[in-house]
C-alpha cells in the first residue's frame, strides 16, 4: 500500500510516522503532487497555526490537489481544520472540502484553552470507529474546534459539544491525535487503512 503524509510547515509529523510504523505501515512524507495523487491513502496531519499553514499550501499549489483527491484522506487536528471552509484563527480561508463547516475559537472564560489532554468521544458513526466503544478517550491539543454539523461522526464536550470527527465522502477528519491516543487511536488508524 502506498501511503503519503502531506508535508507542510506543521509539527507532529514524526509522531504520526512512529504510530504508522507500530501498525506496520510505511509512509512517505511529501509535498509532491504526483506522489500524493497516486497514493492509496493520504494523511494530512498537523500541529500549528492555520494562516501560515494555508500560506504554505497555497504557495506549493497543494490546496487543489488535496481537494480533488479520490482516495481515503485522514486530516488530523490542524489537518482536519484546514479541510473546512474557514477558521477564526487569523481569519483564514481554508481548503473547503467541508464547505459548510467553520472552525471557531473556544471562548468560554471558564475553560482552559487550549484544551490539552484526554477527553471522551461520543455518538460514534461510520467505519472509522469500528470496534471503538462509546465514550472512549482520545488525546486532544487544540484551541479551535469544528462546530457540530451534518458531517459530524463523533462529538466531544468541552464547555459545549463540538465535532471531534467529521466525514464527507472519502475525507475523514479527527480533532484528536490518534497517534497519541493509545490503543483507541491505534484502532482508529487501522480502521482508516482498512477503508
Amino acid at each position: 500500500m502506498k501511503v503519503s503524509v502531506i508535508k507542510y510547515n506543521a509539527g507532529n509529523i514524526q509522531s504520526v510516522l512512529f504510530a504508522l510504523k507500530r501498525i506496520n505501515i510505511e509512509a512517505t512524507v511529501t509535498d509532491d503532487h504526483e506522489e500524493i495523487m497516486s497514493s492509496d491513502k493520504v494523511i494530512f496531519p498537523g500541529v500549528g497555526e492555520a494562516g501560515s499553514a494555508m500560506k504554505y499550501l497555497n504557495e506549493k499549489k497543494l490546496t487543489d490537489v488535496i481537494a480533488e483527491l479520490n482516495q481515503p484522506v485522514l486530516g488530523i487536528c490542524l489537518g482536519m481544520q484546514l479541510l473546512c471552509r474557514y477558521s477564526e484563527e487569523n481569519n483564514t480561508t481554508c481548503i473547503g472540502v467541508f464547505d459548510d463547516v467553520e472552525i471557531k475559537k473556544f471562548n468560554n472564560k471558564e475553560l482552559r484553552v487550549p484544551q490539552i489532554g484526554w477527553n471522551s468521544i461520543q455518538n460514534l458513526s461510520g467505519p472509522l470507529f469500528n470496534d471503538i466503544d462509546e465514550n472512549s478517550y482520545c488525546y486532544f491539543v487544540h484551541g479551535y474546534f469544528a462546530e457540530l454539523c451534518s458531517n459530524t461522526i463523533a462529538r466531544t464536550e468541552y464547555g459545549s459539544p463540538y465535532s471531534s470527527a467529521i466525514q464527507k465522502n472519502n475525507f475523514y477528519g479527527v480533532q484528536f491525535h490518534p497517534e497519541k491516543s493509545a490503543e483507541t487511536g491505534e484502532t482508529i488508524l487501522k480502521n482508516f487503512f482498512n477503508l
